[in-house]
């Protein structure tokens, strides 16, 4: 529903509150005039702006969230998990809500107040809020515009880093390996690291391996052990059931032997919704995130400009801070799917942009709802 149905369906209680919220010049006692003269404010799309431009960074994330989950409607507990995301402490296990002055029931009649939620008008919906969907995407509107007049655009840089096509043919070089390898695991289920050494050696895209001692954890099975891309293959490997931990040795599955002997390719789009699934956990908006990504970087900009346009949209995950969380877990990873360029320029430092198929799965990130469990 959009806007107006909801002022049409709500009680003359709320609406009143929503017309005091906006200083509405009407008669209280009157629905009709209520409606009315809330729809006029708010219609205005400078008013929605300064609105918006209002927000506190909190506010911002809350109201981003809500505009990129595809739920028909929110219980509170739903609503107080998401305000506690959005303002909370994620770097410890308790959100203290320190840029929020409120607890979170009284930020959830505050979007009340302010036309930004609403309760359900039927009897099995009444316990429950929604959203108008046009101020979702008048949100959005606005917010991409905020973002993309942030970005310092750039002229493409001498060199750059392009792996379009190497995460499916490694999932293949991984699968084979293990096929013709006898490959000892330790007892904590992990490769060996002379193993490792030969295995991602033999990769397209090579990386080092992990510093004994590194804390990793909350990216995945396998991250504490393995580099970020190969640990993301690695487990996408498993989740498909084509290799196994067998005892004391990691082998390739009956399903694995079928999925090679096919002649099958492997889809970089599954891997990638694989990856939101994987990483939700420590990073909830990331489909957002990619979507912003790629609303801001259709052109060679900044890395730098990109972080400070984007950087607030980010809580950080215990010590991983919201750049190394954009930079190294979703930047790189988006570059390691072939969805986007890095470079290095001389005038601008590091730039990045997304291609083509970064552009196109990017905007697909709009119907990706990062409360669903079931991405991949």
């Amino acid at each position: 529903m959009n806007l107006a149905d909801m002022l049409t369906y709500a009680d003359i209680g709320q609406l009143s509150n929503i017309a005091s919220h906006y200083q509405c010049d009407c008669k209280r006692n009157s629905k009709h005039e209520l409606i009315q003269s809330i729809l006029v404010k708010m219609g205005r799309r400078d008013f929605f702006e300064e609105q918006v431009g209002q927000l506190t960074a909190g506010d911002l994330r809350f109201l981003n969230s809500l505009a990129f989950d595809t739920r028909r409607g929110y219980s509170l507990e739903d609503l107080t998990a998401v305000i506690r995301h959005s303002f909370g402490d994620e770097g410890t296990e308790k959100a203290d809500l320190t840029e929020l002055r409120e607890n979170p029931r009284e930020a959830v009649a505050r979007y009340r107040r302010s036309g930004w939620l609403f309760n359900g008008f039927t009897q099995s919906t009444k316990y429950t809020f929604h959203v108008p969907a046009d101020l979702k995407d008048r949100f959005r509107n606005v917010l991409r515009t905020k973002l993309s007049a942030n970005v310092q655009r750039a002229v493409e840089p001498e060199v750059y880093r392009d792996e379009q096509g190497l995460a499916a043919e490694d999932m293949l070089v991984l699968l084979k390996f293990v096929q013709g390898h006898d490959i000892e695991l330790n007892p904590e289920g992990f490769m060996y690291r002379r193993y490792q050494q030969q295995l991602i050696g033999s990769l397209y895209v090579s990386e080092p391996l992990i510093s004994k001692g590194t804390w990793r954890f909350g990216y995945g099975r396998s991250c504490a052990e393995y580099p970020d891309r190969f640990a993301l293959l690695y487990d996408y490997a498993y989740a498909r059931q084509w290799l196994k931990e067998s005892g004391n040795r990691l082998v390739l599955t009956e399903r694995g032997e079928e999925f090679l002997a096919e002649g099958n390719q492997v889809s970089v789009i599954q891997i990638f919704r694989f990856w939101l699934r994987l990483y939700k956990g420590a990073v909830p908006n990331l489909s957002s995130l990619v979507y912003w990504i790629g609303q801001c970087a259709k052109d060679w900009v900044t890395m730098a400009s990109l972080q400070e346009s984007l950087g607030w949209l980010i809580r950080p995950f215990y010590y991983d801070t919201p750049q190394m969380i954009l930079e190294q877990r979703v930047i790189r990873m988006l570059m390691h799917f072939g969805m986007l360029r890095i470079g290095e320029s001389g005038e601008s430092g590091t730039v990045v942009r997304m291609t083509a198929l970064g552009q196109k799965t990017a905007e697909t990130c709009l119907h990706i709802s990062d409360s669903d469990p079931s991405t991949d």
